[in-house]
């Protein structure tokens, strides 16, 4: 079966995408399944000129929008690019954004399609202060659900919690399967280590919808009450500096140690003892479960699939989300006790490995991948699974 994961991004990009789509190729490469990446560089910018038409709804009452005009220009390029580059038939792509599913049915009429949401476009911008909850900006991107439902072959997404966010939006949507992301476990490597002074680390764009503003407030919390730790924050983003800043004022800026991006923190993750990232929206969270794989104790807000990943006080803590006072006390709990911290951290990468091995995620795709190909003929039992050693 020959497969395309369409991607918007290239997948050297951050994100719960690039956690896992490049890691298929290696799970599905075998006589009987041939995949390829597909995505839009970041050089290609204003190519497409031709119009575009929705079926379900006009974007066009949406058109004074600058972030709108952005959207669609950016549909013209991915499609300007996808029929330039694309010149040999599929039998099933599986499609990655909202744009690239739309896209990808013009382009290939006639071939099954497959997309994932992976999170939602519309709540980040709300809560990263570039939307207004109700403006047409948030109109023009939830009609996206309805028109990808009525185009494309199967609606997916990666947790319950998203599923129901999208329920209003589309008209079928018990019809929507959740796969939650998968991660090869090879790529994790917990490596035992006794740090006197714990290490709290986090990975996340820097921008508001991640509450590295609740998480900072908290450290402060923790500093006045007498508490040694250090403070790894892994990524960049346009919250930065302002972030820098708050950190100076909280007077935690030596305790606190600004990475900018980094392409594998997986390799030295496991270093750290506890993951905290207070989220005020996850549609998933893939960095909890990367965190958990590296053995270390997770602490998270009761929000979206992080909720969903986390079972409070057993694999590890969950509080409410822009309460910095509750999210220093659940820190208190994991610093003073690191026969706690453990027992947290094991139950976690048990509950990782069990549910968000890259092989249970491949054996799922594989049987709905030839769900939507049914003509194409099961030669052996070895096409419908991954190695014992994969699934291990």
């Amino acid at each position: 079966m020959r497969l395309l994961q369409a991607l918007f991004f290239p997948p050297e990009q951050p994100g719960g995408v690039s956690s896992m789509i490049p890691y298929l190729q290696e799970r599905f490469s075998s006589a009987r399944w041939e995949m390829e990446l597909f995505s839009l560089p970041k050089r290609i910018r204003n190519k497409g000129k031709d119009d575009v038409v929705f079926e379900t709804f006009d974007w066009t009452i949406y058109g004074e929008s600058p972030i709108v005009q952005k959207y669609i220009q950016t549909y013209r390029d991915y499609r300007w690019w996808a029929k330039l580059r694309l010149t040999k038939p599929y039998d099933l792509i599986h499609s990655h954004h909202p744009l690239v599913g739309l896209v990808m049915r013009e382009v290939f009429p006639d071939t099954p399609i497959i997309q994932t949401i992976h999170s939602s476009y519309e709540r980040e911008l709300i809560l990263n202060g570039k939307i207004e909850d109700g403006s047409m900006e948030q109109q023009f991107l939830i009609s996206l659900y309805r028109e990808l439902e009525l185009r494309t072959d199967r609606l997916m997404t990666v947790s319950q919690s998203f599923k129901s966010y999208l329920t209003p939006y589309v008209d079928y949507a018990e019809r929507i399967v959740v796969l939650p992301n998968g991660f090869d476990e090879k790529r994790f490597k917990p490596i035992p280590h006794e740090n006197e002074v714990p290490q709290l680390m986090t990975v996340c764009r820097l921008v508001p919808a991640k509450g590295l503003d609740t998480l900072l407030k908290a450290c402060a919390i923790l500093k006045q009450r007498g508490h040694a730790y250090v403070l790894h924050i892994i990524g960049d983003g346009p919250s930065r500096t302002e972030l820098e800043n708050m950190a100076r004022e909280l007077g935690i800026y030596e305790d606190t140690i600004f990475y900018g991006y980094t392409l594998h923190p997986e390799e030295f993750m496991p270093f750290f003892d506890i993951f905290v990232l207070p989220s005020r929206a996850e549609a998933f969270g893939s960095v909890f479960a990367e965190a958990a794989l590296c053995w270390l104790a997770l602490v998270g807000t009761d929000v979206g699939g992080i909720a969903e990943q986390i079972e409070d006080g057993v694999n590890g803590l969950l509080v409410p989300p822009d309460h910095e006072q509750e999210l220093a006390v659940a820190l208190e709990k994991v610093i003073t006790d690191p026969s706690y911290r453990y027992e947290l951290a094991r139950t976690g990468w048990e509950k990782a490995k069990n549910h968000y091995s890259l092989g249970h995620v491949v054996n799922e795709l594989k049987k709905l991948y030839l769900e939507c190909v049914p003509e194409e003929p099961i030669t052996s039992m070895t096409d419908m699974t991954v190695s014992q050693s994969d699934s291990e």
